[in-house]
């Protein structure tokens, strides 16, 4: 077991197939069924390690391949590391290799559980993760510590990794949001859970007051089992512990905008994480009309899919230009004469030509649509949306909608309020220019100095 910084000289190799090592000394419970067969398989257009030597750190980066952000925003990270100074090596599910594309360090796969159990558990306020899927992440984890022997592990949403890097002995640094942290100041607003739709938003929000202390220790009761079952000290009974508990916790939000209070000296704001697809833009790119304003919709990988056709038929008759992006999650049937779409577009391009963007309300999004200095609106449905965008639209860069709301005449009349809003434009103008003055890589390069000084201390 790995207990501190790597001090053999020894270089390693990471082939295309590679068997890791068993579970055998390391001191725990076996797995009542055996494990997968876990195989590092490297696509021929994925580059083979070799001869990797010790003049350099070794970072793994582990995603959790829920939603598509996580695994962007650590690839965003990954590309900002200088080759010669690191050795890279990123782990994630393979359901997002199409838009991946080719990247300049290996990509090996871990699992993840089905985007469809992530959604349904947020829908219905469950917990995301059973303690059986934990261990499986836990294990899979050790086996790839094992084999790429890594300085510092870095992990977006991969909660496991709080467990398996302490047992390894390995540095970790999470990538998260600021309004998860247990150090922001602000309100849980409620999400589109059932008690809304079926109560109504006012009641629903003081019975979530009520209950969230209770369902946030219910989300944390599994990975505070698979702590015990490691020999770890559980951790409190608040999700937001959970949630961002490491030796480093970075936040890819800027402190302009998340209240918080004083922060411990590893948690940081590093700001935004900007990523696109690997993917041309559309035949109709460059025959977009000048003459009217252009909105940029997209509901990603973790919006409410089904509200796209509403989304275009509410923009239908306005004076408008819609390029919309489907991320292949449906067919938005019958497209207005004023949409055009695609199941991807260049985010960043997008948002720099349109004058404001429609998203799920999530974090990455709506961040691309500051950094081009847009306002937003977000039609929000999980809680993590309802946070960022509370906070968007408490900055004034942003109008908050409530997915369970979002008819037709509902998203007409956020649209045509946010065109008008001179006020709101000129804010998000201003925090452009905030976003620009955080640069995420470099900050986690000051992490990961700082993390190498220590163990060299």
């Amino acid at each position: 077991m790995r207990t501190g910084a790597v001090t053999d000289d020894r270089p390693m190799t990471l082939h295309a197939t590679a068997k890791l090592p068993t579970d055998q000394g390391r001191g725990i419970a076996p797995r009542r069924t055996p494990p997968p067969p876990w195989e590092i398989v490297r696509p021929p257009h994925w580059p083979v390690i070799e001869d990797m030597h010790r003049s350099k750190q070794r970072i793994l980066f582990i995603a959790e391949a829920v939603t598509l952000a996580h695994v962007a925003r650590l690839i965003g990270l990954a590309r900002s590391l200088a080759s010669d100074q690191y050795e890279i090596c990123l782990a994630c599910d393979p359901r997002y290799n199409d838009l991946i594309g080719d990247l300049p360090f290996p990509v090996v796969p871990v699992q993840t559980i089905p985007s469809a159990q992530f959604f349904q558990a947020l829908a219905h306020g469950r917990a995301i993760y059973s303690t059986g899927d934990l261990i499986g992440y836990v294990e899979e984890e050790l086996r790839l510590f094992d084999t790429f022997r890594p300085d510092v592990v870095v992990g977006d949403f991969r909660l496991s990794l709080d467990i398996s890097a302490k047992v390894h002995g390995t540095p970790y640094v999470t990538i998260t949001n600021a309004y998860w942290s247990p150090y922001a100041k602000l309100r849980f607003p409620v999400p589109d859970i059932p008690l809304a739709r079926i109560l109504g938003v006012p009641l629903a929000q003081k019975l979530f007051d009520w209950a969230r202390p209770f369902a946030f220790a219910l989300h944390a009761l599994p990975l505070n089992r698979t702590r015990r079952k490691y020999g770890l000290a559980s951790l409190s009974h608040d999700l937001r512990q959970v949630y961002t508990h490491a030796d480093y916790t970075l936040y890819a939000d800027i402190a302009e905008i998340v209240p918080t209070s004083p922060l411990p000296k590893n948690h940081r704001f590093i700001g935004p994480v900007p990523w696109s697809p690997s993917r041309p833009p559309p035949n109709w790119w460059d025959s977009l009309p000048a003459d009217r304003p252009i909105v940029y919709v997209t509901l990603g990988s973790s919006g409410p899919g089904s509200l796209l056709p509403v989304v275009l038929a509410a923009l239908a008759d306005l004076p408008l230009t819609v390029i919309a992006a489907t991320a292949g999650r449906m067919e938005p049937g019958a497209v207005p004469g004023n949409a055009r779409i695609a199941e991807f577009l260049p985010g960043e391009q997008a948002a720099e030509r349109a004058r404001m963007v429609i998203c799920n309300g999530g974090s990455p999004t709506s961040y691309q649509g500051l950094l081009a200095g847009k306002p937003i609106v977000g039609i929000a449905s999980n809680l993590d949306q309802y946070l960022n965008m509370s906070l968007m639209e408490s900055a004034g860069a942003g109008m908050l909608l409530r997915s369970g709301k979002a008819s037709p005449a509902a998203v007409r009349q956020a649209v045509m309020a946010v065109l008008d809003n001179q006020a709101m434009a000129a804010r998000a103008e201003n925090l452009k220019s905030v976003i620009l003055n955080y640069r995420a890589g470099q900050a986690l390069e000051t992490v990961l100095h700082q993390i190498m000084g220590t163990q060299r201390a």
